[in-house]
């Protein structure tokens, strides 16, 4: 097996970097917007679209969506695009590869699909209730905020990553594994 390629962490960072700025400007200049970005509202519309597909009445009838308009927009654009570049970054750096069960999770839980996807699915529903109750997406916070050096945007980050290292050893802590 041939071992994947790494990004250099140096360019990587300058590109996020570039990338960044290019976004803040395609954002607020040439969309318009007030405020840099935000795409967390993106995966309710596209709930809504869907569900638009099978109850077109309910839809019309909800107010959070009268309030939200059920759309493909720029924001839907922009979360597309994230996977197309997900996806072409690990073919670049060969390190794609179709797997049910990551090793970590196995390693702890066992290879049963069904239980990763259960697991899966509530972490998805603890993730979107956090951030609806926090009235937008707070990683996007932590990270929009650590580029424009926020105090707020460093608090934000801090926290997620306390709190994931407290998680992450309190999910994966046993005698095998990479938790040890």
């Amino acid at each position: 097996m041939i071992a994947p390629k790494s990004w250099r962490p140096y360019v990587t960072g300058a590109l996020v970097g570039l990338l960044a700025t290019a976004s803040v400007l395609v954002s607020t200049k040439t969309l318009g917007k007030p405020k840099y970005l935000g795409a967390s509202t993106t995966f309710v519309r596209s709930a809504g679209l869907i569900e638009k597909t099978v109850a077109k009445d309910h839809v019309e009838n909800n107010p959070y969506y009268q309030s939200k308009k059920v759309k493909i927009d720029w924001q839907f654009m922009f979360v597309v695009g994230i996977l197309i570049g997900a996806f072409a970054a690990s073919i670049i750096d060969k390190s794609f590869k179709v797997e049910s069960v990551p090793p970590i999770w196995s390693d702890r839980f066992g290879d049963n699909v069904v239980v990763r996807a259960i697991g899966a699915f509530l972490g998805g529903v603890v993730a979107m209730f956090g951030a609806r109750l926090a009235g937008g997406c707070p990683s996007g916070h932590g990270l929009s905020g650590l580029m424009q050096l926020s105090i707020s945007g460093f608090l934000a980050m801090a926290g997620f990553f306390g709190a994931g290292i407290v998680i992450a050893h309190i999910v994966y802590k046993s005698g095998r594994g990479v938790m040890k």
